[in-house]
């Protein structure tokens, strides 16, 4: 089931669920308000002829970052990697998921393309996968809310959570928006 605000607030309260800058008035009836970060991964078309996902491409994205009051442009087409402001934590037995605000949505905006669901044992600014679906450019702003996320208890805690050394999780601890890691599977002893 669904974590009501009550139990979103009670996750919070024993440190099962950990939001930190926890913003004011995040918490919603059934989730809770996140908020974009000042970098972006912003995609260098000309330097790449094609995306190889055996290969790391450290050329690819580069990471962008905006002052308190600058917006962040999103053209139409486009797509960018953003980070909450937020660093999440969830405990072993609680999972979660990344929803947009459906008044952003109503514009064209799309905050992650497959991504949204958070493991149990998670630890990190969460990478959003931004795209612009209208005809019209959107300016983004540093620490307006971007998304939501809402949480779900587990049968039982996981056995091997996000991070565990079995799992070889490639994104455990991060920060900033972090590019793909999917050339880390065709290496040898992946």
């Amino acid at each position: 089931m669904v974590l009501s605000d009550r139990s979103i607030r009670e996750a919070l309260d024993t440190g099962r669920l950990v939001v930190d800058p926890l913003g004011e008035n995040a918490i919603q009836p059934a989730s809770l308000d996140i908020r974009l970060d000042r970098y972006f991964r912003v995609f260098r078309n000309h330097r790449q002829p094609y995306i190889d996902v055996r290969e790391e491409m450290p050329e690819l994205t580069e990471l962008e970052e905006i002052a308190d009051d600058e917006p962040f442009v999103l053209h139409p087409g486009e797509f960018v990697l953003g980070s909450t402001v937020e660093r999440v934590e969830l405990a072993n037995d609680l999972v979660a998921r990344v929803e947009g605000k459906s008044s952003l949505g109503r514009l064209g905006l799309l905050v992650h393309a497959t991504a949204g669901f958070v493991d149990p044992g998670w630890k990190g600014q969460l990478t959003l996968e931004l795209s612009n679906v209208s005809t019209l450019p959107i300016r983004l702003y540093y620490h307006m809310k971007i998304g939501q996320l809402s949480f779900q208890n587990l049968t039982t805690a996981a056995d091997r959570p996000y991070g565990h050394p079995d799992l070889k999780s490639r994104y455990q601890g991060q920060s900033r928006p972090t590019a793909s890691r999917i050339f880390r599977d065709y290496q040898p002893g992946s």
